[in-house]
């Protein structure tokens, strides 16, 4: 069974910013997401991504006191879907869903798997559309992901 994915706003917006929102696809075959994603994502996302609304909405509430809305609705969401995968960019929301046990990559990450799985050719023009937005990327991370991605030594 192909994992099952989850995404925030973050990732759909930094990869529509970069023009390669199709990535996603590419990556997973299909996408989970929130009403409350899609409110603060304001584009229309393509049929690939289906909108599922978490059962607990106490634990959505809890979560929202900590983080934005999309994000507590996301968290919430992974936290009744066993075995999931969810892609988040905010430090607190990872710390957050790290308490819970939750399996987290990041936009970067959808990247790096994309060219580990043969996708793309290479993460640095990626990284290189990245850095042109406001996604933040320490020269370490940068680094890290090229290790991860094969393209340096480790």
């Amino acid at each position: 069974m192909p994992d099952i994915i989850i995404s925030d706003t973050s990732c759909f917006i930094i990869l529509t910013n970069i023009g390669h929102l199709d990535l996603l696809q590419l990556v997973y075959g299909s996408i989970i997401t929130t009403p409350e994603v899609v409110e603060e994502y304001s584009l229309k996302l393509p049929e690939w991504v289906n909108i599922v609304s978490p059962s607990d909405r106490k634990v959505q509430n809890m979560l929202a006191q900590y983080v934005d809305k999309g994000e507590a609705s996301a968290i919430a969401l992974a936290t009744e879907i066993e075995g999931c995968t969810i892609i988040l960019d905010d430090y607190s929301a990872r710390k957050m869903a790290e308490k819970l046990n939750l399996a987290i990559t990041g936009t970067l990450g959808v990247i790096i798997k994309a060219k580990n799985d043969g996708i793309i050719t290479s993460i640095k023009p990626f990284i290189e559309r990245l850095k042109a937005t406001n996604f933040r990327l320490s020269p370490a991370l940068y680094n890290e992901a090229l290790k991860e991605a094969g393209e340096i030594e480790k």
